[in-house]
């Protein structure tokens, strides 16, 4: 059987339903699915009570969009077995969520003006039941309206560029204010969870590790779909010296993913999870 430890659901920035997901989940024999939202805890209640209804155990989980503020680099931040609804995690990304959601508003305006016709309307009809407007539903109705045949193609990299290396930044592109990464692990602990680092080959942040880990960090994401071989020699050399569980998955966003993966396909091994599981108890001993 397989495990997932990376996925994400219409909540967030994902193109599938819950029950998509999980019908997706037992095709490819995923025994264990956890659902990483970017940070919100909505709705896990209910799915860990479908999934076991239907043989498959869901984690619950979340990722938190974080920044290191002192290499200016985001960093993400999962949390496996939170708890849902923690008031802390609630008090950190609900302000963030609002963030996004308004910079998104703005971006549609901005290309509105830029004259792209497309609609608030348009954009929202893809976040139906979601917590906010994400690039990529903007990037959806754009498709719609036949500007282009991808997300992730030359009129996303046109319209979102950061601007790095002297580059103007795209038009669309409306920089959020993040929350502190070091703070995002500190919560996610207080929810109850073990906090592990995302993809740190995707955003390089190999060098804030010690930071983190100095927080309470318990784990690293190894295998990513973004990951170079270089960047999985690099994580497992950090889990060995910090003491830190390597986890895996795919970053499962259906349709809104950078690159086409199968759900379950970097699957770290149902040893990885027993592993979390016995860090939340070990975490929760100290808590007392």
């Amino acid at each position: 059987m397989k495990v997932e430890l990376h996925c994400h659901t219409r909540l967030s920035d994902g193109s599938f339903t819950f029950d998509e997901i999980l019908n997706l989940a037992i095709q490819e024999g995923v025994s264990h699915l956890a659902i990483t939202n970017h940070d919100t805890t909505r709705e896990l209640h209910q799915m860990m009570h479908t999934g076991k209804e239907r043989g498959v155990e869901i984690i619950p989980g979340i990722e938190i969009s974080g920044y290191d503020f002192k290499r200016r680099r985001r960093v993400h931040i999962l949390g496996y077995y939170i708890e849902p609804g923690s008031a802390a995690i609630e008090s950190l990304c609900s302000p963030l969520l609002e963030r996004r959601h308004q910079g998104c508003l703005t971006a549609v305006e901005r290309l509105i003006k830029a004259g792209y016709a497309i609609t608030w309307e348009d954009v929202m009809k893809h976040v139906e039941g979601g917590t906010g407007v994400y690039k990529q539903h903007i990037m959806h109705a754009l498709i719609d309206q036949g500007y282009t045949t991808t997300i992730y193609g030359d009129l996303y990299k046109k319209l979102f560029s950061r601007g790095q290396n002297e580059e103007q930044p795209g038009i669309a592109y409306i920089p959020t204010e993040y929350v502190d990464a070091c703070e995002a692990v500190r919560v996610i602990l207080q929810a109850g969870g073990v906090p592990v680092l995302a993809h740190p080959g995707q955003y390089g942040n190999f060098e804030a590790v010690p930071q983190l880990v100095e927080a309470g960090l318990q784990g690293i994401e190894v295998w990513h779909p973004l990951h170079t071989p270089e960047d999985e020699l690099r994580a497992r050399e950090h889990a060995l010296e910090f003491n830190l569980t390597m986890t895996g998955g795919s970053d499962f966003h259906g349709f809104y993913g950078e690159r086409d993966v199968k759900l379950g396909s970097n699957s770290p091994g149902l040893a990885v999870v027993n592993e979390l599981r016995e860090r939340k108890h070990a975490l929760s001993k100290e808590m007392k």
